[in-house]
């Protein structure tokens, strides 16, 4: 069964940089779907950016032009570098993984079956 860990949350000032790590396990080659969502407090799940088995890459408009996701596939892990962070950042960041093969992939939350725990972001001003 693929298990994902996420780590790197942090608290940083406005304007500030941090990366997330996504540890990915428990598939032989991958050849699916991996994505960052967030969930801010008292909002729904959104999600950010998600990569297909061959790199393509999606963002949503919120973060599209900051955040950054990539992968590395001989650490198992993927990332997602954030920038120019600002208040309205803060939230919880999981990543999630749709290990089947799929012509393209998507940010809605519910074509993913596996899920990490989360890491909290917090950005002050």
């Amino acid at each position: 069964e693929v298990q994902l860990m996420e780590s790197g949350g942090d608290s940083v000032q406005a304007g500030g940089s941090l990366r997330l790590s996504c540890e990915v396990t428990g598939y032989r080659r991958w050849v699916g779907c991996l994505a960052w969502f967030r969930q801010r407090p008292g909002n729904e799940r959104e999600g950010l950016a998600v990569i297909r088995y061959d790199d393509t890459t999606s963002y949503g408009d919120s973060v599209k032009g900051r955040f950054t996701i990539s992968r590395d596939s001989a650490k198992n892990t993927l990332y997602l570098q954030m920038n120019a962070l600002q208040p309205e950042d803060t939230a919880l960041y999981y990543c999630a993984a749709d290990p089947y093969f799929k012509l393209g992939c998507s940010l809605e939350d519910s074509t993913f079956p596996y899920w990490g725990q989360g890491t909290q972001v917090t950005v002050s001003s």
